[in-house]
């Protein structure tokens, strides 16, 4: 066991509304105050960041492995999650409140995304051709200007044309921009109020884009819909378009296009896009459609997988939670 231990670097992802949303230095304990009761998702790294074995994995509160895509909850329950009570909210604001998985903090470029096709799909780099994938700079920008992750519980199907943007979705979980003043970190999970969204058209197929808020940032009470992001982060809106527009060009590739001209649409559209990829999702899960390499395979058939993958052997497989 001694030996694993420099494989094994954990950190904390803590609930929203936690004063401490963001995971603890390495080797540094909760302490004696209240967070330690709060914290719902643990997170845990092999391999060495901006490497191609790099993989962050997910733990429960229980200490289970869990899938990051699949386990944690699309919604945010008003009375409690994972059996721990939390401050009921209003309905209104119950309706519109998601859990997000971080997976790019804003400002940097390394392309860091769920592995939907591995087991347990943590969150890796992205490569192409054998090379570690990161965004360019789009002038005046550094990296990703939001905190970039996905909604869990989510599938944009690729065999099925969506009714308003006439093509078929990307095969991924749901992509989320959260526009708040923190720079969050790869893997918390963080709960969002929905503002709207924007339809990208990515080599044919339909890559939706939430825009969102951290309900525990300072000022997530100003924020209510879209045009709320309008009137309080002016200018905003427009360079997210252009990020999308352009951040593939310098790789070589053309502008990237877009549904509706490129007008962001409103909460209320956002929600059903949300309702409805999360009923492909649900799909996908019961095996009534097709999701080609993607992974849900669960504890009973993850001991054998991840054993085969595992370098050490011995690692995840031998642990007793699994």
């Amino acid at each position: 066991m001694r030996a694993l231990l420099p494989l094994l670097r954990t950190g904390w992802a803590w609930r929203a509304g936690s004063p401490a949303a963001a995971r603890l230095p390495r080797g540094k304990s909760a302490g004696p105050g209240p967070h330690r009761a709060m914290a719902f998702y643990r997170t845990e790294e092999r391999g060495q960041p901006y490497s191609p074995d790099y993989r962050l994995f997910f733990k429960n509160v229980a200490g289970h492995y869990i899938s990051p895509f699949h386990d944690i909850p699309l919604k945010v329950d008003s009375t409690e999650e994972n059996g721990i009570p939390t401050k009921r909210a209003r309905n209104d604001e119950y309706e519109n409140l998601f859990n997000m998985v971080v997976e790019v903090p804003r400002w940097t470029n390394a392309k860091m995304e769920i592995a939907t096709k591995e087991p347990l799909n943590p969150i890796k780099q992205d490569t192409k051709d054998g090379k570690l994938r990161f965004v360019a700079n789009i002038f005046p920008h550094k990296g990703y200007i939001w905190n970039y992750g996905a909604l869990p519980q989510t599938w944009e199907d690729p065999h099925q044309k969506d009714k308003s943007t006439d093509c078929c979705g990307d095969n991924d979980p749901v992509d989320i921009c959260e526009i708040g003043s923190k720079v969050l970190s790869c893997g918390e999970v963080i709960h969002v109020k929905i503002l709207g969204i924007l339809a990208l058209i990515d080599q044919g197929e339909t890559d939706w884009k939430i825009i969102a808020i951290n309900v525990n940032d300072p000022e997530a009470s100003k924020f209510q819909d879209i045009d709320d992001v309008k009137k309080y982060k002016p200018g905003y809106l427009e360079a997210t378009l252009n990020w999308f527009r352009f951040y593939k060009v310098p790789e070589g590739k053309p502008e990237n296009q877009f549904a509706f001209n490129g007008e962001f649409k409103n909460k209320a559209f956002a929600l059903e896009v949300i309702k409805s990829t999360h009923e492909c999702w649900k799909t996908l899960l019961m095996k009534k459609c097709d999701g080609g390499a993607i992974n849900w395979c669960h504890h009973h058939q993850i001991r054998e997988e991840v054993k085969k993958k595992s370098k050490c052997g011995t690692s995840l497989a031998s642990d007793s939670n699994i």
